[in-house]
């Protein structure tokens, strides 16, 4: 018998290849699956501690890397992330009480809980959560194991104070994570309306007031409470001045080949964010064998880092320009609040109402219920309690003068399901092509630009943002309003894009990444020697190659810069210039960068404003002598201001005294300074204090000087005190919210380096916080009650002397890619756990005072040559 091969049959060689290639396809697909999920559904990590407490997870997939990530972040921040969790489950009420303070605040746990479900944060988590792609799922799937393994093997009694013994520390669910990845995704949009401007978007007549949805013991109490909310509703929706204010800030460098010692690519990574808080940064590495090898650092909770490298590239992000959200003014029906007309077309208002609990110290929870508004946008919002300081807001519109209207607005960042497949992309891209292509196919860093240097010596920018597309039509209307309207150019300016609800034409363009601009409309730029960025406009990204002609939805071009922007494009220029005489060069000798000297820029301690005006000042202290400036002998001051070394040191003795004369100069630089901005110019302009009363009682600046040596008095602080005396990091708290325990000071103080970003200038930013509550949280901490102009000074009250420092750098380094790959600097500022008993709670915070870096471990070699005793741990489960 004849056997004849089957590639003998007509067609069957193309046939016998098909089923080749699918059957290869399945295996390929199979293969690619197993590195997301364990084949055997067996959870398993490798957990490595190293100096600092950094954790190295190695796992066979991404979803047991994940459940060892989301382990290690628990056993050093469970309060923090369980508190994160109650507030995206709009609990905040439920399990915290109505709210903070005795007065005004009373209820802003409500006004949190109830707007937070009008933003829908928990269910379009809810439905997110279905159509989320197989890494994402990994991702959070994986870190909720890992939380919840914590938080079942540690009995409730044995958790940080903050947190001990309390109900809400329960196991989560990945849709619990997911919902916290909208509050973050809104931080620079819809959070800001979450404080009152949602919650008190009523028709007229109707009162915003929750009513009670059952019978209570005491109902007296409960109308109190009701009318103490609407009040600090109010005051909440009037607090924001300007939406471009985060309060979130950073430096980022990426360094090409022509400015770099090893002639590959280097990063300075300067994220200037709170100590306190979920935006707290934590630092880890996970690898997923063949698959992943990511060492950063991202917010707490998120499943993978954000500012991060792996062997052949490194990012890091800064608080974009850009706006992430548009309001829509609404031409009301005549005679109908409740009904729009767009178009020529009625739309309905649409209502939803929900329900929250209230603990109020009763045997059962107070049920209070609301009913929300809602356009084809979004949640409706009482712009007039948002902007009653502006003239020009009345009863009718400011697009449409001679009707009755409503606001509503439109998010960007309302879905955050694609997060985690960005940052994961970019963690596993090996080259630039790859790392764009992650926003070429619509990712999106929410509200950041994104910085990047890599191994081949490419820097790259990219304003990474979401940001919504308007058409050619509208942005031109929107720039004529601008031209044309003081009422429109000051709501704008205070980041509010107002547009016309009524006609189509001003709504979203859809594009290939949905309704937000594409990749290809983005501003960005390549460089061999360098790009940067430190919260000013894209535009001066590098003077060498402005960029412009982008949607006004961007930033401004043409425009002043911020201070740390002029002070860095000028060591960027200046590489070999110190600023004063016995700084540190920037980069060193030779003009090239290493990674030890990028963390040694940010660790210099200069700043813009005293390189700019130190000289004049002292020049007109000379002149003054011995005369008195508004009944003040400004000489011992003016004496030790001539010896200060011009940078904000913990040894530096001045820098105190510069910084009050800078907060009160600060108010004067739009009058007093006689050469204009230009564009041609804009590190060097605006530039040269006025020569007019130049040295006399009444020059400008000896009278900043003046008021601010008042403030110093009034506190008797001396000339010739160095700033480490008076500038220090203090963490506070050991108690839980809602409980009314005094929070109290958990370490000694720690002397600090660096200097007010905005108020002297400074590179190496940091500042002082008021908020009696841990950022984005209601945990109690201390802090002062501060003097007007004076960057934050305490009163003295309460104990507290000095600037108690509460913000400003945190996860931070130097690197520089080498023939043997990545070589990084750096430090976690604030440290990795905020539990006082851990001994990870202010290490990292100690070496950064005494400037003592560490160095950001990634190669098998380095990690084990770095192990703590008894540091690797294997959980699986």
């Amino acid at each position: 018998m004849k056997i004849r091969n089957i590639c003998d049959r007509p067609g069957a060689r193309w046939a016998f290849g098909l089923a080749m290639l699918l059957t290869g396809s399945t295996v390929l697909a199979a293969g690619f699956q197993a590195k997301l999920f364990p084949v055997d559904g067996k959870l398993e990590a490798n957990i490595r501690r190293t100096t600092g407490g950094v954790p190295h997870i190695t796992a066979d997939n991404l979803k047991s890397a994940a459940f060892g990530h989301g382990y290690a972040q628990a056993q050093d921040n469970v309060c923090l992330l369980a508190e994160a969790i109650v507030k995206a489950r709009s609990e905040r009420a439920r399990y915290f009480g109505p709210g903070p303070g005795t007065e005004i605040g009373v209820g802003l746990n409500i006004i949190n809980d109830f707007s937070y479900k009008a933003q829908e944060i928990y269910s379009g988590a809810e439905r997110e959560y279905r159509s989320l792609s197989n890494e994402s799922r990994a991702l959070t799937q994986g870190f909720a194991e890992g939380y919840n393994r914590y938080v079942r093997e540690t009995a409730p009694g044995d958790l940080p104070a903050e947190c001990r013994d309390q109900p809400w520390v329960t196991e989560i669910t990945p849709v619990d994570l997911l919902a916290y990845y909208r509050v973050v995704g809104q931080y620079a949009s819809g959070g800001q309306f979450a404080t009152g401007a949602v919650f008190l978007a009523v028709p007229p007549g109707v009162s915003p007031a929750p009513r009670v949805a059952h019978s209570v013991t005491d109902s007296g109490a409960v109308e109190k409470l009701r009318d103490q909310v609407v009040a600090t509703a109010q005051a909440g929706a009037g607090s924001i001045e300007n939406f471009t204010d985060t309060g979130l800030a950073s430096n980022a460098w990426g360094i090409g080949k022509a400015m770099t010692e090893q002639g590959r690519g280097a990063l300075l990574a300067n994220p200037h964010f709170p100590y306190t808080g979920p935006r707290r940064l934590y630092e880890v590495q996970m690898t997923v064998r063949g698959y992943l090898n990511v060492h950063g650092a991202g917010l707490l909770g998120t499943a993978v880092p954000l500012i991060s490298f792996n062997r052949n590239l490194a990012w890091s992000h800064t608080v974009s320009t850009s706006r992430r959200f548009t309001w829509y003014e609404l031409v009301l029906n005549a005679g109908d609040n409740l009904t729009y007309v767009k178009d020529g077309v009625e739309k309905p208002i649409r209502t939803e109402t929900y329900q929250i609990e209230v603990d109020m110290g009763m045997t059962e929870p107070v049920v209070l219920e609301r009913k929300f508004y809602f356009s084809e946008y979004g949640p409706m919002i009482a712009a007039n309690a948002v902007n009653s300081n502006l003239p020009g807001w009345g009863d009718n519109g400011a697009l449409n003068p001679e009707s009755p209207v409503a606001i509503t607005y439109r998010d960007a960042n309302a879905s955050t399901g694609g997060l985690l497949d960005t940052w994961l992309q970019m963690s596993r891209a090996r080259n630039l092509n790859q790392f764009q292509k992650v926003f070429r196919n619509c990712g999106s860093t929410l509200w950041t630009n994104t910085t990047y240097a890599d191994d081949k010596g490419n820097a790259f920018y990219i304003d990474s943002s979401s940001v919504p597309n308007l058409s050619e039509q509208a942005i031109d209307l929107v720039n004529l309003r601008r031209a044309n309207s003081p009422f429109y150019a000051a709501l704008f300016d205070q980041g509010v894009t107002l547009l016309d609800g009524g006609t189509s034409t001003e709504d979203w363009e859809e594009t290939e990444c949905g309704s937000l601009v594409p990749y290809d409309q983005k501003p960005m730029l390549v460089r061999s020697d360098w790009v940067q960025n430190s919260n000013s406009s894209y535009w001066s990204t590098n003077p060498s190659e402005f960029l412009a002609g982008f949607s006004p939805l961007f930033g401004d071009e043409k425009a002043p810069i911020n201070p740390r922007t002029r002070l860095g494009i000028k060591m960027l220029q200046n590489p070999m210039e110190a600023g004063f005489p016995g700084a540190p060069l920037p980069a060193g000798q030779d003009g090239k960068f290493s990674a030890e000297e990028l963390l040694g820029v940010i660790w210099n301690n200069r700043a813009w404003y005293a390189e700019q005006f130190l000289p004049e000042l002292l020049n007109r202290c000379a002149m003054i002598g011995f005369t008195t400036v508004n009944g003040i002998d400004l000489s011992p001051w003016c004496q030790a201001l001539d010896g200060w070394d011009g940078l904000y040191n913990r040894d530096s003795v001045g820098a105190h005294i510069f910084r009050v004369f800078m907060a009160h100069y600060i108010n004067r630089l739009d009058t007093d300074l006689t050469t204009a901005f230009s564009a041609d110019d804009p590190v060097g302009t605006p530039a040269d204090p006025s020569e007019e009363g130049a040295g006399t009682p009444s020059d400008t600046m000896l009278q900043a000087l003046a008021s601010g040596v008042s403030a110093l008095q009034s506190q008797g602080i001396a000339p010739n005190e160095p700033l480490g005396d008076l500038q220090y990091y203090r963490a506070s708290g050991g108690v839980e919210p809602g409980s009314g325990g005094m929070p109290v000071f958990q370490t000694q103080p720690i002397p600090w380096h660096g200097g007010d970003g905005n108020i002297d200038g400074a590179f190496n930013a940091v500042g002082v916080a008021t908020t009696v509550f841990a950022e984005d949280t209601r945990f109690p901490r201390i802090t002062p009650e501060v003097i007007d102009n004076t960057a934050g000074l305490s009163d003295g009250s309460g104990g507290i002397n000095g600037w108690l420092m509460a913000r400003g750098t945190s996860w931070h380094f130097g690197l520089e890619f080498t023939n043997h790959g990545p070589e990084a600097y750096g430090l976690v500022r604030y440290s990795q756990s905020t539990d006082a008993m851990s001994p990870y709670f202010s290490d990292q915070s100690v070496q950064y005072s005494n400037k003592e870096y560490r160095q950001i471990l990634f190669s098998e070699s380095e990690i084990e040559a770095h192990l703590l005793p008894q540091g690797e741990t294997v959980i699986s489960q």
